[in-house]
């Protein structure tokens, strides 16, 4: 039972940080254009960049993370020898 909470948790805060932004899109739907160093994009809806800053968040934190679980299980198992 104790396994199947944590991706009952995730997937609550994933699908409420979803809803929320939905929300925030669909009240912010006039384009904005990002600056960085001197760059600047394309004017773009607000929803659109929330969705990539979001998902590439999800992708990059689904790729680091693990192997930060692993590593405090690895400590524990070379305290043993």
């Amino acid at each position: 039972m104790q396994k199947f909470i944590p991706p009952i948790i995730s997937s609550i805060i994933l699908a409420l940080w979803i809803t929320g932004m939905a929300i925030l899109s669909v009240q912010n739907a006039t384009p904005i254009s990002l600056k960085f160093i001197g760059f600047q994009s394309i004017q773009i809806p607000v929803g659109i960049i929330l969705s990539f800053s979001v998902s590439i968040g999800v992708i990059i934190s689904s790729i680091l993370l693990p192997p930060l679980f692993n590593l405090g299980k690895m400590k524990d198992h070379q305290e043993d020898f």
